[in-house]
């Protein structure tokens, strides 16, 4: 049964970059037809999708947030990392990595609270 973590610092400055890391376990994220989300809610607010990285490697990203986004893997750890640059308070969100299948997402982790505050 395929699980997945976040993990990361909760507290970011404005204009710091966040990354986070999601860890895999229970399946590769090699394993074909699987991509690999970044999704976050802020508070009060609806789930916002950030992009993903697919199974052979390939990223995709919300236009919404392009321009700020990077979504990149590790295979020897089994991890898929997000970094988010300069970030300000409309950035704080619970961030949650999850796996899709190209029409759901099926399984996520708990989620991490992130807040941007100096």
């Amino acid at each position: 049964q395929v699980q997945l973590q976040e993990s990361g610092p909760g507290l970011v400055k404005p204009s710091q970059p966040l990354s986070l890391t999601c860890t895999v376990s229970g399946g590769s994220i090699t394993f074909s037809y699987n991509y690999w989300n970044w999704i976050r809610q802020p508070p009060g607010k609806g789930l916002e999708w950030i992009g993903y990285i697919s199974s052979n490697g390939s990223p995709y990203y919300s236009p919404s947030l392009k321009s700020r986004t990077s979504i990149s893997r590790d295979t020897s750890k089994n991890q898929f990392t997000l970094q988010l640059s300069s970030v300000t308070p409309e950035d704080t969100a619970v961030y949650y990595c999850a796996r899709g299948n190209g029409f759901y997402i099926d399984v996520s982790g708990e989620g991490t609270l992130v807040t941007v505050s100096s």
